[in-house]
């Protein structure tokens, strides 16, 4: 969950230099998102959600989204008394969607334009 306006932008180079052990080979990350200590990578095969756990965040997951995965997603844009934006992503024989929060710090636009630009495909 993002709070205290923490979110924004990465650029795609350092986000692929610092995860690049993640990567098929020739894999490159298009964009990426910082929300408090969680990451959310656009690369040019998949999405990959970085969630980091526990009091110390050592503990990692990394969960990939293949783009062909996702059936649909949807936005929420932040109101006057809600700051803050909600992707939610439906993903194949799931019912229950995948929800990341942004703060005002990102343009949830921006994230829904990219995700178009992939699942489109």
């Amino acid at each position: 969950m993002g709070l205290f306006g923490n979110a924004h932008t990465v650029n795609p180079a350092q986000a692929q230099q610092e995860y690049q052990r993640l990567f098929g080979h020739g894999e490159q990350v298009q964009a990426a998102f910082q929300l408090i200590r969680d990451t959310i990578l656009f690369t040019d095969r998949r999405l990959l959600l970085v969630d980091k756990q526990g009091v110390t965040g050592r503990k990692v997951e990394y969960h990939s989204i293949p783009y062909r995965s996702i059936t649909h997603f949807a936005v929420e844009t932040a109101g006057t008394f809600d700051l803050d934006a909600e992707l939610k992503i439906w993903i194949s024989g799931s019912s229950v969607p995948v929800e990341k929060t942004f703060t005002k710090g990102v343009d949830i636009y921006e994230v829904q334009a990219i995700l178009t630009q992939f699942v489109a495909r």
